[in-house]
Order: C-alpha cells, then sequence, then structure tokens
C-alpha cells in the first residue's frame, strides 16, 4: 500500500464525535452595581419564638405520718418537671418546722398523725403557706373544721386520680380550691342549712396527743385567735359521792374563750408546760392566764379550780363559787 494512502475512516467512529465544550463564564464573587440581594425566605408561621426562662419549681411539704403514703406522694410529685418536694414531715409540729425552714408554696397536709395531728397545727400553717388537706379522714365535722381554720382544698385518698392530685396542688398554689365528693357534699350540705357543725369534740379524739409533745418552737408574737379546746379529748365529770353530776353552769365564772380553753386543758390533767405546747404559747403565758382563771373562780389551788369548773366542788353556804 502507498505510504500517502491513509486508512478508511470508521463508520462507527464518526458516530462518536463531540463538539469541543466551551468554558463556563465565573461567577462574580460580588454583585454588580444596581443587582437585587437574593430573597431571604420569609419565617415559618410556626416556628418557635424565643425560650422563656424555665419557672421555678412549685415547692411543696408533704406530711404525713404514714412512710408509705410519704414515698409515695414523693416519687409522684418531684416525677413533675414543675413540683419539687422539698421537705417530708412526720406530725403536725415537724410540718410546722419544716414549713417555717423552707417557706414551700404548698403544704400537704394529713388529719390524724401522732403528736401534733393536722388540725391543730392547721391555724399555724396557714399562716406561712397555703394548706391543701389530703387525708383519710372524711367525717363532716373535720372536714368544716379544717376549711374553717383556713384549708385551701381537702382531698380524701381513693376519691382522686393522680393527675386530679398534681392539678390540685398547683390549684392551691395559685388560690383555686379542689374537693374530692365527700368534702364537697359535706360543704354543700353546711351551705343549704346554713348551720355549722355539732360542736364538741372531733371524732377519734384529735389533740389528745399533743400532751406529749415536744417543746414548740418560738411561739410567735400574737396568740393564735381561734380556740384549741374542741380538739381535747371530753373529761367525764362525775360527783365526790360517785353519782350523776349536772352540767355547771360556767357562764358564771366570766371567762374569756383563751380562759376556758386553758382551764378544759388544767382539767384534763395538763401541766403548764404541756399547755404551752398544746396552744403555741409561753409558760409564762399560761401562768398569767392560770392566775386570772384562780381569780375568777374564787380558787387557790388547781384542785379547787377543777372541782368548780367540773361542777364537783361541795356547796358552801358562806361563800359564792
Amino acid at each position: 500500500m502507498p505510504d500517502d494512502v491513509s486508512p478508511a475512516p470508521n463508520r462507527h467512529g464518526a458516530a462518536h464525535h463531540h463538539a469541543p465544550r466551551r468554558p463556563s463564564p465565573p461567577i462574580p464573587l460580588t454583585p454588580s452595581p444596581g443587582a437585587r440581594p437574593p430573597a431571604l425566605p420569609s419565617p415559618s408561621p410556626f416556628s418557635p419564638g424565643p425560650v422563656a426562662p424555665a419557672a421555678e419549681p412549685l415547692r411543696v411539704v408533704v406530711a404525713d405520718d404514714n412512710p408509705v403514703v410519704r414515698a409515695g406522694l414523693g416519687v409522684l410529685l418531684s416525677g413533675r418537671a414543675d413540683i419539687q418536694v422539698v421537705a417530708e414531715a412526720t406530725d403536725g409540729r415537724e410540718a410546722y418546722e419544716k414549713t417555717l425552714e423552707h417557706r414551700p408554696d404548698v403544704v400537704l397536709l394529713d388529719v390524724r398523725m401522732p403528736g401534733v395531728d393536722g388540725i391543730s397545727a392547721l391555724p399555724h400553717l396557714v399562716d406561712i403557706a397555703p394548706v391543701l388537706m389530703l387525708t383519710y379522714s372524711r367525717e363532716s365535722a373535720i372536714v368544716h373544721e379544717a376549711l374553717r381554720l383556713g384549708a385551701g382544698g381537702y382531698l380524701v385518698h381513693g376519691e382522686f386520680t393522680a393527675n386530679q392530685l398534681v392539678q390540685a396542688v398547683r390549684d392551691t398554689k395559685d388560690g383555686r380550691a379542689n374537693f374530692t365528693v365527700t368534702a364537697a357534699d359535706a360543704l354543700l350540705a353546711h351551705m343549704r342549712h346554713g348551720t355549722p357543725p355539732r360542736r364538741g369534740p372531733l371524732p377519734e379524739g384529735l389533740g389528745s396527743a399533743l400532751a406529749t409533745a415536744p417543746a414548740p418552737p418560738p411561739p410567735h408574737t400574737a396568740e393564735p385567735s381561734e380556740s384549741l379546746s374542741q380538739l381535747q379529748p371530753v373529761v367525764g365529770q362525775s360527783s365526790v359521792s360517785g353519782g350523776p353530776s349536772t352540767t355547771p353552769n360556767r357562764q358564771q365564772y366570766a371567762l374569756s374563750s383563751r380562759e376556758v380553753e386553758i382551764m378544759d386543758l388544767i382539767a384534763s390533767g395538763m401541766s403548764n408546760q404541756q399547755i404551752a405546747a398544746t396552744c403555741f404559747i409561753s409558760e409564762k403565758t399560761v401562768k398569767n392566764h392560770i392566775n386570772r382563771i384562780f381569780t375568777k373562780l374564787h380558787s387557790a389551788t388547781r384542785s379547787e379550780a377543777i372541782a368548780h369548773w367540773l361542777g364537783t366542788a361541795p356547796r358552801n353556804p358562806g361563800r359564792q363559787p
């Protein structure tokens, strides 16, 4: 084959011939004069706003003598992000001390506890924090007394769910009352009849254990206005001869409500120290009340004052009691 003769082109290779590519123009790093900046995407109406600072948790003191109840309430309430159990108490006096120390937002208070019961401690607790009664006690007289002394709500165990309890704690902090069925029925009956509950000792001798309670914290500057005498057990009355006694006319002595309370405690056998612990006052104040009581009862000793108070003192024609 001659050297100047080129081989014939491949028919199949001609089909793969491509035109040369042109280089892409460079992208300017700065916008040209007069060019509009690219539009930013509009904010979504569902985008979250600024994050609010986390609120302080609602602080709670739980007072109940049952360790199982305390443990259950602690787990239930502390499991909520906005609630914190800061202290637990086993009786009313410890509840008072813990409340003074921690200044909680809400106190959960049982009724029947050894030492100082919930009803006895209630008027002193409500001066520090809102109190929600949380108890097995469903007697109408106890419900009335708790509300009269300032409880912000009354829940009976077995009549509420866990969520209802949590909401009641939050409501109590905000001043909204919550009642379970038993407490609501007692309150409704009182409103319909318009008469106070039967006066006298509350069921099962509430307050009787106060006699052996330890010394209280420093007393308040002002004495509580509410009388605790009705929380003491009824003192049996009998004549010296053992026969039935008549009801003494105590109005003749013109004792004040506080003096009546002190005299009832004297008649029950309490010492001055025990009376001071029961009434949350100092022993000096107790002695001052006793001196005035003895003067009004024309008595020189405790036994003589008790005899006049119970109507068992022998009649003395020459001396007016």
